[in-house]
């Protein structure tokens, strides 16, 4: 028997955190029969689960992908305000796979795309502490007391975020670049914990994911990770590289 999220993001629906709220908005079929339990256990080889009136299976073939993501596209399959979404960027076979975590329009970089919720969820939940690194731009200048706050954690819709490794590359007029690495992942999150400190975020970067860094790919090329990224990045994720 597997718990239906886990069941779901086998067959690259999404993340486990991604495909409960398919299962809370009522969007899953179990045997015909709609289900919005998140502690229902299925039974792989007799039961039939259904999503948008389409029987679903595992992907037999997992796919890894990283992308430079650049600005002025969207992360998603479509948009209603005719936008760019990554999925222009990428081959046909991509529109089988989910991206693991965010970047807003303004931001860019590194973006890992894949069918296998497993290795999603092991990238994005707090618990695998899979760090991502970012260079920061800010406008003006950064002083000791804002950094402090954004390593000792920030206070953002009510909950307090993770402490941040904060630091300051270079200072010029008007700006001031940082890099900065994260294990959490909500929703603008960066942004919002500088706007949080009385600073604005002019530009936003992600370099590195865990123990994969985006190198040399251009903006806007992609390519496969290699086994060894896969498996370093499971292992990182085990806790066998920590």
């Amino acid at each position: 028997m597997v718990r239906i999220n886990r069941y779901l993001a086998q067959c690259g629906l999404g993340s486990r955190r991604q495909v409960e709220k398919l299962i809370l908005a009522g969007e899953i079929k179990i045997n015909g029969k709609k289900v919005e339990d998140l502690s229902i256990q299925i039974d792989p080889v007799h039961d039939q689960v259904q999503y948008q009136a389409h029987i679903i299976q595992p992907d037999r073939k997992k796919i890894y992908i990283m992308l430079n993501k650049p600005v002025d596209y969207i992360v998603s399959t479509r948009d209603d305000f005719s936008r760019k979404t990554i999925y222009e960027l990428l081959p046909s076979l991509a529109t089988h796979c989910f991206p693991v975590g965010r970047l807003d329009l303004n931001s860019e970089g590194l973006l890992l795309l894949t069918n296998d919720g497993d290795f999603a969820n092991s990238m994005l939940h707090p618990r695998f502490k899979i760090s991502k690194l970012y260079k920061v731009i800010v406008k003006g200048e950064i002083n000791q007391e804002q950094l402090q706050k954004l390593r000792s954690g920030i206070t953002l819709g009510g909950i307090m975020t993770q402490p941040a490794r904060v630091h300051i590359k270079t200072r010029s007029t008007g700006k001031t670049v940082l890099r900065m690495s994260i294990q959490e992942g909500r929703k603008r999150q960066i942004r919002e914990m500088f706007r949080a400190v009385g600073s604005q975020v002019m530009s936003l970067r992600r370099l590195q994911i865990g123990n994969l860094k985006l190198g040399d790919l251009p903006a806007g090329r992609w390519r496969y990770l290699t086994k060894e990224e896969v498996h370093k990045l499971k292992r990182q994720a085990e806790g066998e590289n920590q």
